[in-house]
């Protein structure tokens, strides 16, 4: 059956140059970025298969080259704009400014996304094969069953087309015509004594309740739990300890607000009244966010921890599988059970290494502060990929914490500078650079993850799919990098006001690339707030060791609130 072929690559390239622009868009306007697997699906078996009359398995080919612009899109989107918020020089301009062009960001971007590739390859046999009963990867389930419905016509593509109707017409009744509730929010006002600033909100969206439904209630009930302790219990004590203007400072201080006599940012700060319109999101951005990351940390090496034997026995697998090669030839290996060699993984390592080392457009005073560099991007990426991909196996792309690996990743990178004596201004972008790979590399797992379980259930080839997310990876990046400079350019109006940078404007706020910048400086320059950190960390040994897993648990404690819709007349927010 036909596979690996030019319509189905170019197909999937299309597919991933216009998702990975609205997901740049989205992530820059919102801080949110949409899953691009199961729609490239579905216009795969509905347009794939009825002009270029392609099979399941080309399908699979045009959803897996499609899907990794999205996940590489936001990888960019949520770090990358931080080289416009470090620290500045003695004329007032970023430190990172300079590092914020064309070329850096495309770099970044197919060395990021390539990251996330690679070290998936020793892993596919492990997570995706043996653990095929254990991780439900609910995206790459649910993609499955879209490609094998097309396939199969009849009653069973009817059944899978009657699901996509109604939401869709669910999305156009909620999106569109706003007759129901967006995200219905319920909260207890800050002057309530007995439980201030509580809040209790929710997005009530069908692709939240296909994940529910193919994640199960235990995983579910353990993110909900997560949310609970953050939105229930932490942010009504805090409400009821912090005044308003300790929370301001405090927001300032993380770069969310520009003074305490300016009035917006998390929770509309009001200086006149020294007072939020919504003290619950302003308290979860000073304070909770912080505490989330730390769990997400700890949560995330616990798992490594559990995952050693999985990485262990996948490498024991991928060298055996070369020696097998070498002995009894390719041929005696299943078409399904064929990955690219090992040997990319270590080569491809490597040269990452050389040439992050060697690209003068990276940031680093010399080879070996690049050589340092690379080699922390190739370690941190082992880790972090095989966190990503046990995570969206267990609760989806669409809960994915990349923004709590990130944070863990820019931690463990700068306290790693701090032990060398790389501390000042001239380090922060090496070290943003770190998180950002981290980041796309992480994303981009995930999303191969979901991918390589799609294969795995239609009989795809593992090296095709492989060869394709490379080939969607590097020509994702070359339109991601484009429309990032694209959205970045001020308009006339903002020229006017002396504004070189439209990203990081009201217009293109980039809430977590601040985020990221913030971290780095306090960091770097010894005043992050550890306390909250910390907090986070024994929140999650605390779940751990009552028999729950911490990571999950963690990612509902930083899922932020929804926010309603200002267009939305049918999304309540009620004050009790």
């Amino acid at each position: 059956m036909k596979e690996l072929t030019l319509k189905s690559i170019l197909l999937g390239c299309l597919a991933g140059v216009i998702f990975g622009a609205a997901t740049v868009y989205l992530a820059l306007k919102a801080g949110l970025t949409v899953s691009a697997s199961i729609p490239i699906a579905v216009i795969a078996i509905t347009l794939g298969r009825k002009f270029f009359k392609t099979t399941i398995l080309e399908n699979n080919i045009i959803q897996t080259t499609g899907s990794a612009g999205e996940s590489i899109a936001a990888g960019v989107v949520f770090t990358l704009p931080g080289f416009l918020f470090l620290s500045a020089n003695e004329a007032g301009i970023s430190s990172g400014e300079k590092y914020f062009d064309y070329m850096t960001i495309l770099v970044l971007a197919i060395f990021g996304g390539l990251l996330g590739t690679l070290m998936m390859i020793p892993l596919r046999r492990s997570l995706i094969v043996k653990e095929h009963e254990t991780l439900p990867y609910p995206e790459g389930t649910a993609c499955a069953s879209v490609l094998k419905a097309g396939e199969k016509g009849g009653n069973f593509a009817r059944t899978a087309f009657i699901g996509l109707g109604v939401a869709l017409l669910y999305a156009m009744l909620q999106k569109v015509l706003h007759v129901i509730a967006e995200t219905p929010a319920y909260m207890t006002k800050q002057a309530n004594k007995i439980f201030p600033s509580a809040k209790l909100s929710g997005e009530i969206t069908p692709e939240y309740l296909g994940v529910g439904y193919i994640i199960g209630p235990r995983i579910a009930g353990v993110l909900v739990a997560g949310g609970v302790l953050a939105w229930l219990c932490l942010i009504p004590l805090l409400a009821s300890l912090i005044p308003g203007d300790i929370v301001a400072s405090q927001l300032v201080k993380l770069g969310m607000l520009a003074n305490l006599d300016t009035p917006g940012g998390p929770g509309s700060w009001n200086p006149s009244a020294h007072s939020f319109d919504d003290w619950s999101s302003a308290i979860y951005q000073a304070y909770v966010k912080q505490i989330g990351a730390g769990a997400v940390a700890a949560g995330g090496f616990i798992t490594l921890l559990k995952t050693i034997p999985t990485i262990i026995s996948s490498f024991k697998d991928s060298i055996g599988s070369l020696k097998e090669k070498g002995e009894t030839g390719e041929g005696a290996v299943p078409r399904t059970e064929k990955d690219l060699s090992f040997k990319y993984v270590i080569i491809g390592s490597v040269v990452l290494i050389l040439l992050m080392a060697l690209l003068p457009m990276l940031p680093g005073e010399s080879i070996f502060n690049k050589l340092l560099v690379g080699l922390l991007v190739v370690i941190f990426g082992a880790f972090f990929v095989t966190v990503s991909s046990r995570i969206v196996g267990l609760i989806g792309s669409s809960n994915n914490p990349i923004s709590g690996m990130t944070i863990a990743t820019i931690m463990g990178t700068c306290l790693i500078f701090i032990a060398v004596g790389w501390t000042g201004k001239i380090y922060e972008p090496m070290a943003l650079v770190v998180g950002g790979m981290i980041c796309i590399a992480a994303a981009n797992a995930g999303a191969t993850s979901q991918d390589l379980k799609t294969g795995y259930i239609v009989g795809a080839t593992p090296r095709n799919q492989q060869i394709a997310l490379f080939v969607g990876a590097i020509v994702s990046s070359l339109v991601i990098g484009w429309t990032v400079h694209y959205l970045d350019t001020p308009t006339s109006e903002m020229t006017k006001q002396g504004i070189t940078h439209a990203i990081g404007s009201p217009t293109y706020a980039a809430p977590q690339a601040t985020l990221m910048a913030t971290l780095i400086k306090g960091i770097l320059g010894g005043n992050l707030d550890w306390q909250f950190v910390l907090v986070g960390v024994f929140i999650a040994i605390t779940v751990e060791l009552c028999g729950v897993k911490s990571l999950s648990f963690a990612v509902g404690a930083t899922s932020p609130s929804p926010q309603p819709s200002r267009s939305s007349l049918a999304a309540p927010s009620v004050d009790w």
